[in-house]
């Protein structure tokens, strides 16, 4: 799994201009099964995805986001080894 973790470089002015963008770009990922959760950080500074793939896979649709593309937030990717979840997300691990 890696996690993606992006951050508002720009205004929020100018990160809600691609808004729309970014959620037809999420949209696309779920519906594709390369993402299994998102969300919001709190405070507002940017979001965190969870994706199935490669590193450089991840890396590539990372590089089409919308916010990405435009400038308005940069990413940092995660790989993780997930050894133990609850039940409901076993899909998570690994093995």
């Amino acid at each position: 799994m890696i996690l993606i973790s992006l951050t508002y470089v720009a205004p929020m002015e100018a990160v809600e201009k691609h808004f729309d963008g970014h959620i037809e770009w999420l949209n696309r990922h779920y519906a594709s099964g390369d993402f299994i959760a998102s969300g919001r950080k709190v405070p507002r500074t940017g979001g965190v995805i969870i994706a199935r793939g490669s590193l450089e896979a991840v890396r590539t649709i990372c590089e089409t986001d919308p916010f990405v593309s435009e400038g308005v937030a940069t990413y940092e990717l995660t790989e993780v080894d997930f050894s133990r979840t609850i039940a409901s997300a076993e899909g998570l691990k690994s093995s």
